[in-house]
């Protein structure tokens, strides 16, 4: 039986946990140090040496970003290599063409999702998705399916293209965003869905 954890233990668990959920990556032990308010991080590091007896965390020898809580094994969870194609407003629609940037190596766990899932993911510009957590230069994990009523998706409106909540009345789907600032938007001739939001990386920079 593993061994009970202090509260103390507990809370630092919890936050390598939700860090790692929101970014992707577990936190150094400067970021632990900060959240929690350390003198040093040699108190982080009794704490982390201290869950790892505990079999509460694993670590990848020389890795920075090495922490693994249990049910998130290196080799045993294959990586996401997922397409980043540049910006989405979560504004007003925009008519920029996007272009690809670079790759970000998710894994599968991390996202909730199979090693075979078709991603894709889309930098955001803008406010208007606050109301759902999702700010500027958050990087946004998107599969195209089709969407059902509630889903935040990235669109294509009538030619322009933006992140925005789906939602159908009356028979007629439309979108709308996350900040009352915004107006909602009905497509005149043309809404296609290009992929339904399925998670996010908050980079930190803004």
């Amino acid at each position: 039986m593993a061994e009970a954890l202090t509260e103390r233990q507990q809370q630092v668990l919890d936050f390598i946990q939700a860090y790692q959920r929101e970014h992707g990556v577990a936190p150094v032990l400067r970021e632990i140090q900060k959240h929690f308010g350390f003198a040093s991080p040699f108190a982080v590091q009794r704490h982390v040496d201290a869950l790892t007896e505990k079999g509460a965390l694993h670590r990848l020898a020389g890795k920075a970003r090495g922490l693994l809580h249990p049910g998130h094994h290196p080799g045993h969870t294959p990586l996401l290599s997922i397409p980043l194609y540049g910006v989405i407003p979560a504004g007003l629609p925009s008519a920029n063409e996007q272009e690809p940037e670079r790759t970000i190596s998710v894994d599968s766990a991390t996202l909730g999702l199979r090693a075979d899932a078709n991603l894709f993911a889309l930098r955001v510009r803008g406010d208007s998705m606050i109301g759902a957590n999702i700010v500027e230069n958050d990087v946004v994990f998107l599969t195209p399916r089709e969407p059902r009523p509630q889903d935040i998706v990235a669109a294509l409106i009538d030619g322009e293209s933006t992140l925005k909540r789906f939602l159908v009345q009356r028979g007629r789907a439309f979108l709308r965003a996350e900040n009352p600032r915004y107006p909602d938007l009905l497509p005149v001739t043309e809404l296609t869905i290009q992929g339904v939001m399925v998670g996010l990386l908050r980079t930190g920079t803004s």
